[in-house]
């Protein structure tokens, strides 16, 4: 394993987890406070793709940055306020299912207004091309802005809830909410808040994950499942554990696919011999990149037997 190919995995790796990091945090922040767990939390980071694609159209990628997911927070509030909250008094398996159908509404209205194909969704100008280039290796310039914004996402939140009122607000409402009332408060203003803001969270890692990667009606689904193993394998409710959990299966996933070794070829380079009638050998000829799209879920399996509440988890319900 040479110097470039370590560096440049790496940074793939750091830039893939702190998207995924942007995505989860929403669904990490609107469980930890509301204890609702939305199942179309990707359709917004979709919503927030194709809402920059539209805008930036208009008046530019600059402003669409802060636009869409401004617009998609919005969209959230609402639905929290006007659908959400009527089924919030009935439990948990209604809210998944009235955030289960969500997902498919957005899904066909966006098939609806911007087709089933890709849009073309391109970066802007500023940010073509590589930032580096690593012994002949180029390291794009995208996916650094990608670091810097989920950075200062981190930051920003962290500060939002340790450092301001409302953020002491939020998380006395979230342990004592009639207390809070007592004292004036409007608890379920706070919760719609909460939940239009982590739902602009996941619309911001759609506006600059949309570009980066690929915009299309299938993007929700892509990284649907994989944002809840982030969230279980971090622990329910814990943002510094999303953050964990989210680098760790970024870098995973991203040395795992760049790997053309399989046990076989390791076992004989340790001298051990190997061959077709080896015991186990189709599983024995699978190299890393094969297996790799089942390594985060391999690791939520071992996490949830060995520690259920994840990494850095400490919410019990």
């Amino acid at each position: 394993m040479n110097l470039e190919f370590f560096v440049i995995s790496t940074l793939n790796g750091v830039s893939y987890g702190l998207l995924l990091f942007m995505l989860s945090s929403g669904l990490t922040l609107i469980f930890s406070m509301m204890g609702v767990l939305n199942f179309a939390h990707t359709s917004f980071y979709m919503l927030g793709a194709y809402f920059a694609y539209t805008i930036a159209g208009i008046i530019g990628f600059w402003p669409a940055l802060l636009v869409a997911p401004l617009l998609v927070g919005a969209m959230g509030a609402l639905f929290e306020r006007y659908s959400l909250r009527r089924v919030h008094k009935f439990g948990h398996v209604p809210e998944l299912l009235v955030t289960f159908g969500l997902s498919y509404l957005i899904l066909e209205l966006v098939q609806l207004v911007w087709g089933r194909s890709t849009v073309p969704y391109g970066l802007p100008e500023q940010l073509q091309g590589p930032l580096f280039t690593l012994y002949g290796t180029q390291f794009p310039k995208s996916r650094s802005f990608v670091m810097l914004v989920a950075m200062l996402m981190l930051l920003s939140v962290w500060l939002l809830l340790t450092r301001t009122r409302i953020g002491l607000v939020i998380q006395a409402a979230l342990k004592y909410p009639q207390m809070v009332e007592a004292l004036g408060h409007n608890v379920p203003r706070v919760f719609m808040l909460v939940f239009g803001g982590g739902c602009a969270l996941a619309g911001l890692a759609g506006v600059i994950g949309g570009n980066t990667y690929v915009t299309e009606p299938a993007m929700a689904a892509s990284v649907g499942s994989i944002i809840f193993v982030v969230v279980v394998v971090g622990g329910m409710g814990s943002l510094a554990g999303a953050f964990l959990a989210s680098l760790l299966i970024g870098l995973v996933q991203t040395f795992a696919v760049a790997l053309d070794h399989s046990l076989a070829s390791t076992l004989q380079a340790m001298g051990v011999m190997v061959s077709e009638e080896t015991f186990g050998w189709p599983l024995l000829k699978l190299t890393i990149s094969q297996v790799a799209p089942i390594l985060p879920y391999l690791l939520l399996v071992l996490i949830l037997i060995f520690r259920p509440k994840g990494l850095l988890g400490t919410r019990e319900d």
